[in-house]
């Protein structure tokens, strides 16, 4: 059994490892940002009940999976039946870097302008990653990372991704 958690930063590559993973070992891919937000525009966030009960759908209708996002209230739920958890700790520029150059998230965004209209917004976010102090901050994934007690590995530069 394959149960895979990966966390990080905004741009850190967890998408792009998830699918890689996925894509790998068979494995079915849930991104958390698909579940944790209400399809409303301004975007407001799900409640984490809501949302946590569909990562307990989604884990309990697949035997193999890779979950990735950065909600460490939600990641929680999930490593309670991970077999391992991989932390994504990239520099902060790196992860603006991979931001820029990301492709168009199709399950985010209607157009790849749509997404580059956000960019900035998100290279805010993105840089406030050491200094925030909630649930999509550095201090909460080192917590995490740091509690889960089986298999897991630490990611610290993209060269390490492939």
């Amino acid at each position: 059994m394959t149960r895979i958690v990966i966390f990080g930063n905004s741009g850190s590559g967890k998408s792009t490892l998830a699918a890689k993973l996925s894509r790998q070992h068979a494995l079915a891919h849930l991104d958390l940002d698909t579940l944790a937000w209400e399809p409303v525009t301004p975007p407001v966030r799900r409640s984490v009940l809501a949302s946590s009960k569909s990562i307990e759908h989604f884990m309990a209708s697949n035997k193999n999976w890779v979950i990735e996002g950065c909600y460490s209230d939600l990641l929680e739920c999930a490593l309670e039946k991970a077999t391992k958890a991989i932390y994504l700790s990239i520099p902060i520029e790196q992860c603006v870097e991979n931001a820029k150059s990301r492709p168009w998230e199709p399950h985010k965004y209607a157009s790849k302008k749509a997404q580059d209209a956000n960019l900035d917004m998100l290279i805010s976010w993105i840089r406030q990653y050491e200094s925030r102090n909630d649930t999509f901050s550095k201090t909460a994934h080192e917590q995490l990372f740091e509690q889960f007690s089986g298999q897991k590995a630490l990611i610290s530069s993209n060269e390490q991704l492939i």
